[in-house]
This record gives structure tokens, C-alpha cells and sequence, in this order.
């Protein structure tokens, strides 16, 4: 039996939060192959499925622990292209001041937290945030992002089983796209996927098609209202894939003759448009008008970067805090600060 598809409403917005991701990384990826921008990046292109069908299901006010590959994850949950791209730029006017870059993208009004580069170690701060959530009573959802190379780290099972053992609205999302940098998840780990890791910690955990944003969006909502409702959390691994390298600068040339093509022949926006326009033609201007607007957003917050000023050289040392009070270097003293 075919799952009935969910109101069009849905279906559009699905498709925006796919667009959209996908727009952002192609025009980061072309300005850094301009030598535009500075810095690197890591793009999630191929994997939009999974942000969009998981972010589509949570509320504003629910928690997102962003990966290092963090755009689409920053993009569905809502957060703001122009001070994204600001940040890429590392202008003043970014998320983060311009401080930060790519891998520390943040929108706390959206229920974004600041990226953590550490590989995994969203997973055990998702778990803080859902503790904190469960004791103020709040109804509140935590989602930690993270691919595959992160679930052999300790913060993996630290932070699994601390949620399970005490119930935490959490849910823990493995984007596995194959590869932990350029080594193969089959050559870091007998277990032969991530999913099943969820059993010795008393959690269920499910297996999915991660280029299937229906699939990823169905799966999302049944573990994200489990939590809400004190169910405790759940771990979803995706199965998806990157079509460009770890980083910006790498080729990924470790990558068996013909796996990127078939793969991209799996991409997730041609598949979830063709079968939107298979249940109903009627959408092919709804999605036109989808992709127009969102071409338009992502050309004006590229010029919102380019316009903006750069950062003061102090703005770094404005961000650093002890206790309630920002810490600035007193005037002729030393800008060095011994931290107890």
C-alpha cells in the first residue's frame, strides 16, 4: 500500500527547505572556486533529504545541534541566508559576528546552537539541551545532527546513553553518506550500521532511505512527537550520500569508479519533484515559483555579504564572556588573559 502523501502545504515547504539548502551550497561552492570567499567549507550537497524532512517536523522553539557539514541543517531550521552567507564571508554583519565561519553557523532565535567542529560532539550537548528542556517542562525537542565517522567517538555512546537512561526529548540523526572523511564506514566498524547501536542502550533505532524526504519526514515526526510526549529519544541513521569531497579542497578521489553516479542518480530534488508532479501536475508552477524566489533570496543575501562591513579587530575578544562580564584587555595592558 502507497503512504498517502501529506497536504500540499507540506509538500511545498518540503520542497523549499530542499531548494533552498541546495541553492546556498551551489553558490558558496561557485564563489569559492572563484576565490571569493575566504577560508573553507563543507558542503552537505546530496544530503538535503535529511535537514529538510527532519527540521520540517520540529517547532521553532525545539533545539538543533548543527554538524560541521551545518548549512542545510541551519537553512531548514530557519535560519536567516543573508547573516549565513555573512558569515562565510566573515563579514560583521554574519551569525556569529564574522568570527566563526562555516562550521559554527548559529540562529538562537530559530533554536539554532552554534555548530561544533569536534566531530560528534553535538550529540552530548543535544542531551544537556534536552535536559534543560525536560526539567523547565517545556514541551521542547532537541535534535542532534551527525554523519557516520562521528558514531566510533566516545561522545556517541556518552550521549546516547545518558539520554536513554533518563528519558531525554531527544532525537539523534546520523546522516551516513558513506564515508568518514575518505575512509569507508564498512573499514572503521564491524557492526554493519548505525542503527542497530541504538538497541544496547534500551533506544529504538531505525534504518532509512536519507534521499527520501518523505520517508526521512514520516520516520522524524513519529520519533520527534515519541520524545515530546516523554517517550525518550530515538536514533535515525540516513542512509545518503556528498557529491563533493570532505572539504572544499578535496577531490574525493577515493571513491569507487561509478558510486558518485549512481548516487546522483538518486538525488534527492529531481526524485521528490518528479514525484510531486506524478501525484499532481497541477504543481509545476507552485514549484517554479518555489525555485524563482528562492534563487532571488540567495542572490540578495550574497549581495547583503558583499555590502557589509568587515569585523573590528576587537570583535573577537567581545565574545569572549567570564561569567556574566565580556573580558576586554584594560587600556596599555597586555591583551593576554590568564583563565583560571
Amino acid at each position: 500500500m502507497t503512504t498517502p502523501l501529506p497536504p500540499r502545504e507540506v509538500l511545498l515547504d518540503l520542497y523549499a527547505r530542499l531548494v533552498r539548502t541546495r541553492c546556498f551550497e551551489d553558490t558558496v561552492y561557485n564563489l569559492f572556486l572563484t576565490e571569493t570567499m575566504p577560508g573553507t567549507v563543507h558542503l552537505s550537497t546530496g544530503q538535503e533529504a535529511v535537514t529538510a524532512g527532519v527540521c520540517a517536523q520540529l517547532r521553532r522553539d525545539d533545539y538543533v545541534v548543527p554538524s560541521f557539514r551545518g548549512h542545510g541543517e541551519y537553512l531548514a531550521k530557519g535560519g536567516d541566508p543573508r547573516t549565513a552567507m555573512a558569515e562565510i564571508f566573515a563579514k560583521a554583519t554574519g551569525c556569529a559576528g564574522g568570527t566563526s565561519g562555516s562550521m559554527h553557523l548559529s540562529d538562537p532565535p530559530a533554536g539554532i546552537v552554534p555548530g561544533v567542529a569536534i566531530v560528534g560532539a553535538g550529540i552530548p550537548i543535544a542531551a544537556g539541551l534536552a535536559l534543560a528542556a525536560s526539567l523547565r517542562r517545556s514541551g521542547q525537542v532537541a535534535v542532534a545532527f551527525f554523519g557516520d565517522g562521528a558514531t566510533n567517538c566516545g561522545y556517541f555512546h556518552e550521549g546516547l546513553n545518558l539520554a536513554a537512561i533518563w528519558r531525554l526529548p531527544v532525537v539523534f540523526v546520523c546522516a551516513n553518506n558513506l564515508y568518514g572523511v575518505s575512509t569507508p564506514f564498512h573499514e572503521t566498524t564491524l557492526a554493519e550500521n548505525v542503527a542497530e547501536r541504538a538497541a544496547a542502550y534500551g533506544l529504538p533505532g531505525q534504518r532509512l532511505d536519507g534521499n527520501d524526504v518523505l520517508a526521512v519526514y514520516q520516520a522524524a515526526g513519529q520519533a520527534i512527537a515519541a520524545a515530546r510526549r516523554g517517550d525518550g529519544p530515538a536514533l535515525l541513521e540516513c542512509m545518503t550520500y556528498r557529491f563533493h569531497g570532505h572539504s572544499r579542497f578535496e577531490p574525493g578521489r577515493y571513491r569507487p569508479p561509478g558510486e558518485l553516479d549512481e548516487w546522483r542518480a538518486r538525488d534527492p530534488l529531481p526524485r521528490f519533484k518528479a514525484r510531486l508532479l506524478e501525484a499532481d501536475p497541477s504543481l509545476a508552477a507552485s514549484l517554479s515559483e518555489i525555485e524563482n524566489a528562492v534563487q532571488a533570496q540567495i542572490a540578495e543575501a550574497v549581495e547583503f555579504a558583499r555590502r557589509s562591513p568587515e569585523p573590528v579587530p576587537a570583535a573577537p575578544l567581545q565574545m569572549v564572556y567570564h561569567g556574566e562580564t565580556p573580558v576586554r584587555p584594560p587600556a596599555g595592558r597586555s591583551r593576554r588573559r590568564r583563565v583560571a
